[in-house]
C-alpha cells in the first residue's frame, strides 16, 4: 500500500502538485490519468522517490520515505519495479541481458541463478524464445513484455508503469494491460500506472485518480467514472467519439 498525504511540489514559480492525497492498495491496478501537463509524471517520480515533495508525506507500507535514512531509501527503491514509457531497453544487450541487469547490479547471485530467474520471468510474460535476440530484433509489444519482465525480476513490492501502451496498436495494448493486471494480482503488488489511454481505464482501472492542473480532481473505479457529473472528468473521458457513444449507451441502459 502507498499512502499519499497532501503532497506539494514546485519547480521555481511553477506549482506542479497542489495538495494531492490518495491511497493505492496492494493487489490492484491503480491508474493515474489526466491531460499533458496535469502533473502525472512529477507525481509518479515522487512516488518513486526521484523527487522529494516540498510538503506532505508519502509512505510505502507504513514507511514514510522522507524519514528514512539514505540506506533505507536505497533499499526501498530496490523493492520498486519500473516500466518506462519507451521500454528503455539497452540496445547492446540481449533480451536475457536486459532482464538480468537489475540482478547483476543489486544482488550477489551466481550467473546460473540469474539465468534461472530471467528464464522464469520471461516465461511468465510469454517470451520463451527471445532470450538471445536484441531489442531491435523484436516487436514493440515484445519489448514492452521484456520491460515488464525486467521490472519484476527482483520480485518487487511496488510496480510503476509510465504510459506502458505508448506506441502500441490497440490489440497489443490490451495484451499488455491484461499482463500488468495479472502480474499485479499474482504477486500481490501495489501497482501504479500513468496513462492517458481510456482503453486501459476500461480494461484494468480498479482505482483511478484523475489529475488536473496538479490537483486531484476525482478518484473512483472504472464503473464510477461513467457515472460522475464532474465536468473536468467527463470532458477528458468523452473527448473521443468512441467514448461519447459508450456514455450514450450507458445512460440508455441506466434509464
Amino acid at each position: 500500500m502507498i499512502e499519499v498525504n497532501d503532497i506539494h511540489k514546485s519547480f521555481g514559480d511553477a506549482h506542479v502538485l497542489k495538495g494531492i492525497s490518495t491511497v493505492f492498495d496492494k493487489g490492484k491496478t491503480n491508474l493515474v490519468i489526466g491531460q499533458s501537463g496535469s502533473g502525472k509524471t512529477v507525481f509518479l517520480k515522487c512516488l518513486l522517490g526521484l523527487f522529494s515533495p516540498d510538503q506532505g508525506t508519502i509512505s510505502h507500507d507504513g514507511k514514510i520515505y522522507s524519514q528514512l535514512s539514505s540506506k533505507e531509501q536505497r533499499n526501498l527503491r530496490q523493492d520498486m519495479g519500473m516500466v518506462f514509457q519507451g521500454s528503455a531497453l539497452f540496445d547492446s544487450m540481449t533480451v536475457a541481458g536486459n532482464v538480468m541487469f537489475p540482478l547483476e547490479m543489486f544482488t550477489k547471485q551466481s550467473h546460473s541463478e540469474m539465468q534461472d530467474r530471467a528464464d522464469f520471468v520471461l516465461k511468465r510474460v510469454n517470451l520463451v524464445d527471445a532470450h538471445k535476440k536484441y531489442p531491435s530484433e523484436i516487436s514493440g509489444g515484445m519489448q514492452k513484455r521484456v520491460a515488464i519482465a525486467r521490472a519484476i525480476v527482483m520480485n518487487p513490492t511496488y510496480l510503476f508503469c509510465d504510459e506502458p501502451n505508448s506506441g502500441l496498436d490497440p490489440r497489443t495494448a490490451i495484451i499488455i494491460d491484461n499482463l500488468i493486471q495479472e502480474i499485479t494480482k499474482e504477486y500481490d503488488m501495489t501497482t501504479v500506472v500513468n496513462t492517458h489511454d481510456m482503453n486501459s481505464v476500461m480494461e484494468i482501472g480498479e482505482k483511478i485518480v484523475f489529475l488536473k492542473n496538479g490537483i486531484k480532481e476525482w478518484e473512483g473505479t472504472k464503473d464510477e467514472i461513467f457515472k460522475t457529473n464532474n465536468e473536468a472528468v467527463t470532458s477528458f473521458v468523452y473527448s473521443s467519439e468512441l467514448f461519447k457513444k459508450v456514455r450514450q449507451l450507458y445512460i440508455g441502459e441506466r434509464d
